[in-house]
C-alpha cells in the first residue's frame, strides 16, 4: 500500500491533537509515516503507533531549535525522497503552512491549503476545501509531483489504530538557506488555562456587541462553563477589548470547532471567513438582521448580557 507522510506536531515529544487527526485522514489513502522533528522526536513514537503510524522518521538537530523553517523543509525533502509518498499532509498552523508551501516549492509540486477533508481518488488525493465564507464547497486534486496538502484542525475524528510504528531515524543534510535566519529568543505564552483556539472542541467568542473589556467576563464563564477556548472578533480586537492573538477571522486565526458561539458578532466578511468551516454554529445578536444569521445553525435574537449569563448558569446547573 502507498505510504502517506506526515509532519508531526509536538512539544518536546507531547503530540498535539492535529497531527493525530491528521494519521485518521492518512490512513484513507495510504500507510501513514509519521516525520517527527527536534527534541523528544524519539518518544513521540508511542502515541504514533497508536494512532496508525506505520513507521516514525526521528531527526534531532540544533538547527530546529536554533533557526526557523528551512531545516524543516530540508527534513521533509528528505523524507519524500526516502519514502515516495504519495502526499505529505502538514497540520494547517501558520508555521504549518509556511513549511509546506516551502516544500511544495522544493519538490516541484502543487500544495491545497486549509483543506477540511480528504478521501482517495483514482488519480490521487481528493481535498475538500471551504471557500467564500461556506458559499462553496470545492474538490480538488494536485495535478503535478507529490500532493502537499495542510489541514485544518478539528477536521477529522483522533481514532486508535494500532500500527507498528516502527522507528527509523531520518539522515538530514541541511542547506544553505537553513541557517539564514535564527532565533534569538523565546518567551513562553502566559497559560489561561483554556484549550488552544485553533484545536478546541468548543470556542465562545465576543465581538463589537460586548462593548468594552470588562464585559470580556461573561464571554470567558461561559466558555469556562463549556471547557472552550474564547475568541474574539477583529473589531473586539481593534477597540483594544482582547488580545490579537484570539482573534478568529481573515487576519486572525482560522478555526473550525464542533461548536462555536457568537455573541455580539454582526458576522461580516472577515469573520466568517475565519469560522466558517465549524460543525455547528450559534450565534446571540439583538438585531435580528445581522449577517451571522444567514450562516448559524441556531440563533437567539436577544441582549447578550441577559442570554449569555442565563446559558452559563444552565451549564453550571446541568453540569452539577
Amino acid at each position: 500500500m502507498a505510504e502517506v507522510l506526515v509532519y508531526v506536531d509536538h512539544v518536546d515529544g507531547a503530540v498535539r491533537k492535529p497531527t493525530l487527526e491528521l494519521l485518521t485522514l492518512a490512513r484513507r489513502v495510504g500507510e501513514p509515516v509519521a516525520v517527527a522533528l527536534g527534541a523528544g522526536a524519539a518518544e513521540t513514537a508511542s502515541v504514533l503507533a497508536e494512532h496508525g503510524a506505520v513507521k516514525v522518521l526521528t531527526a534531532d538537530a540544533p538547527e530546529f531549535a536554533d533557526y526557523l523553517v528551512v531545516p524543516k523543509v530540508d527534513a521533509l525533502q528528505a523524507a519524500v525522497e526516502a519514502v515516495s509518498p504519495v502526499a505529505v499532509l502538514v497540520p494547517s498552523s501558520a508555521e504549518g503552512k509556511e513549511i509546506a508551501a516551502r516544500l511544495a516549492v522544493r519538490i516541484g509540486s502543487g500544495i491545497i491549503t486549509d483543506a477540511v477533508d480528504l478521501e482517495a481518488g483514482e488519480q490521487g488525493p481528493v481535498a475538500t476545501q471551504s471557500a467564500f465564507a461556506a458559499s462553496f464547497t470545492t474538490k480538488s486534486r494536485v495535478s503535478r509531483g507529490v500532493p502537499v496538502i495542510t489541514v485544518k484542525p478539528n477536521s477529522a475524528p483522533v481514532e486508535a489504530a494500532p500500527a507498528a510504528g516502527a522507528v527509523e531515524t531520518l539522515t538530514v543534510g541541511f542547506s544553505a538557506q537553513a541557517t539564514g535566519t535564527k532565533v534569538l529568543s523565546r518567551t513562553p505564552r502566559e497559560s489561561t488555562g483554556r484549550p488552544e483556539l485553533t484545536e478546541a472542541a468548543i470556542v465562545v467568542s465576543g465581538g463589537r456587541g460586548v462593548n468594552g473589556a470588562e464585559n470580556f467576563a461573561i464571554i470567558e464563564a461561559l466558555a469556562d462553563s463549556l471547557g472552550a477556548a474564547v475568541g474574539a472578533s477583529r473589531a473586539a480586537v481593534d477597540a483594544g477589548w482582547y488580545p490579537h492573538s484570539n482573534q478568529v477571522g481573515q487576519t486572525g486565526k482560522s478555526v473550525s470547532p464542533q461548536l462555536y458561539i457568537a455573541s455580539g458578532i454582526s458576522g461580516a466578511i472577515q469573520h466568517r471567513a475565519g469560522m466558517q468551516t465549524s460543525k455547528t454554529i450559534v450565534a446571540i445578536n439583538k438585531d435580528s438582521e445581522a449577517p451571522i444569521f444567514d450562516l448559524v445553525d441556531y440563533g437567539v435574537v436577544g441582549d447578550l448580557f441577559q442570554v449569555v449569563p442565563q446559558l452559563t448558569d444552565e451549564v453550571n446547573t446541568r453540569k452539577g
